[in-house]
């Protein structure tokens, strides 16, 4: 099964960017504590050392606060859903749920729509600050360090896999050994629903973005070094060869211009923020109306600014919420692939 090579993957990963090691004592390979101390966690802005059972946990940037809350810890500050959040109150409905579920009140809410609040992080106290799904710059780093130890992203901004960010977050508040159980859990909930679906085995996926119905001249992709293609490995589906192709290093989306669509002439299904409008505008179009997906109909149209749109980029406690749906959405469009 594709995603069990995801696993090792990335448990590989894990594995060479996580140094658990303790401060004045010793940390077993799990990254829990065997002794008075700390714990050391390497990352791509430095290296952070965590005093042993941190208590007063904050989260900043998107869904990082989803691995306490998993986890059944309720940080004391979080950053306030700014993207498909549909009635306002700076909540997904899965992080609504969870809270719900612990009888926990709201978190301080962080307001981040110009950036990380520094001040109101502060005001929260924090024993340690949870960013490994982030875009925190080195200088935001920097500043949330004064206010006390950050647990940054492994590799890159905005490119951390659901299971790193599981990885490090929990690594970061002592919970290694919960953490690695959590990515069990969810891996077995999608084996389990995979099983419903086997048509999706195989199909070459790949998720079109920033489609302007107005203007067609260009194809805009993600490539598969962003969460939301990557996540199709997890889902049985494959990355066509040609997205692989198109997909320069580090970077997360691609361009070409519509005159090159034959080139995508493997992808077997698309999937896309949009409407049924977009989708018509697409099969409308004489140049990307050629698209095997798109002449097949074989398209997922997400709305992009629901809470669905939002858990296609997958997140610890958004996957159990979207998966049933988005499965059977992307079924959907596998009959209609050849």
């Amino acid at each position: 099964m594709r995603s069990r090579r995801a696993v090792a993957t990335a448990g590989i990963a894990v594995a060479a960017a996580l140094t658990l090691a303790a401060c004045n004592g010793t940390t077993d390979a799990a990254g829990d504590d065997a002794a008075e101390g700390g714990i050391t966690i390497e990352h791509a802005l430095g290296t952070t050392t965590i005093p042993e059972n941190p208590e007063r946990i904050a989260t900043v940037n998107w869904a990082n606060h989803e691995v306490p809350l998993a986890l059944g810890v309720v940080p004391v500050g979080m950053a306030a859903a700014n993207f498909g959040d549909d009635d306002g109150d700076g909540l997904l409905p899965w992080v609504e749920e969870k809270l719900e579920e612990l009888g926990a009140e709201t978190p301080v809410l962080f307001d981040e729509t110009d950036g990380i609040d520094f001040e109101a992080v502060a005001d929260t106290n924090p024993d340690v600050i949870l960013a490994a799904y982030s875009g925190l710059t080195q200088e935001d780093y920097d500043t949330l360090s004064e206010i006390a130890p950050v647990v940054a992203y492994p590799e890159a901004p905005w490119a951390t896999s659901w299971r790193d960010v599981i990885e490090f977050n929990s690594a970061g508040m002592g919970m290694a050994e919960e953490g690695e159980q959590l990515v069990a859990d969810i891996e077995q909930e999608i084996e389990d629903s995979l099983a419903e679906y086997p048509q999706l085995e195989g199909k070459n996926t790949m998720f079109l973005t920033h489609v302007d119905p107005a203007d067609l001249s260009e194809v805009s992709f993600y490539t598969m070094f962003d969460t939301r293609a990557a996540f199709f490995e997890d889902l049985g589906l494959s990355t066509p060869q040609s997205v692989t192709d198109a997909s320069e290093e580090g970077a997360y989306s691609g361009t070409i211009s519509a005159e090159q669509v034959d080139t995508f002439a493997d992808v077997d299904i698309i999937v896309t923020y949009g409407d049924e409008e977009l989708v018509a505008t697409l099969e409308g179009d004489p140049l990307l109306s050629q698209m095997p997906a798109v002449a097949n109909g074989a398209i997922v149209s997400l709305p992009g600014s629901s809470p669905l749109g939002t858990a296609a980029n997958p997140t610890p406690l958004a996957i159990s919420w979207v998966l049933d749906d988005y499965l059977a959405l992307l079924a959907e469009a596998a009959d209609k692939a050849e």
